[in-house]
């Protein structure tokens, strides 16, 4: 379970304690048009922040299967990764209970039909679910500890030949990250790097 003794303006919480403002982007990712509905109390909720949008210009998506991405926010990356693979089954999961309630809009919004979310703590939602590819542009400010989870949890949801790819600032993304990369997996690669990220990602053998 999350810990109550979180930061209480943190968006990584279950109940944000923001009143909710809402406000729209409106952007273009991988060619395409999308349109996001966000809100106080979530992560980037007046652009599609530079991270996110390196990882979704640069992921690697299975042909067919299951996608998962892990605190999704108000949707950008799935909904994303959907819209571009209608074969791909996306799931998404937060924790934030308002983020969930705007990606679910957003589904609506953006018109995908291949997409759900759930709302918990990272895995928990899927605990009973195998994935092809798990994408993450995870909770940094909640500390290293719930990055370091997603990591070394991620395998246990993985299928065969299955990836994590994650994003991250560089001087994070760095030989401490890399390396745990390399406990859980036994390998890892630079996927992409700009504006001072990195997508790092990793094979399940």
């Amino acid at each position: 379970m999350l810990r109550k003794d979180r930061e209480p303006n943190h968006y990584f919480v279950v109940h944000p304690k923001s009143k909710m403002q809402l406000g729209t982007i409106h952007t273009y990712l991988c060619g395409r048009s999308f349109k996001f509905l966000t809100a106080s109390g979530v992560f980037s909720k007046t652009r599609i922040d530079l991270g996110t949008r390196l990882l979704v210009e640069s992921m690697v998506l299975p042909k067919k299967g299951c996608v998962l991405d892990v605190g999704c926010g108000y949707g950008a990356v799935g909904i994303v990764a959907a819209a571009l693979n209608p074969s791909l089954h996306v799931v998404m999961v937060d924790v934030n209970e308002r983020a969930v309630w705007l990606a679910k809009e957003n589904i609506e919004i953006n018109c995908v039909g291949n997409v759900e979310v759930k709302r918990g703590y990272l895995y928990e939602p899927v605990r009973d679910l195998v994935f092809n590819c798990v994408l993450s542009n995870p909770p940094v400010s909640a500390g290293m500890k719930t990055v370091k989870a997603i990591v070394y949890e991620a395998p246990k949801h993985m299928v065969s030949k299955a990836t994590l790819q994650m994003v991250l600032r560089s001087k994070i993304a760095g030989k401490r990250l890399q390396s745990i990369f390399e406990e859980a997996f036994g390998n890892f690669d630079v996927l992409a790097r700009e504006s001072g990220y990195r997508v790092l990602i990793a094979e399940k053998q």
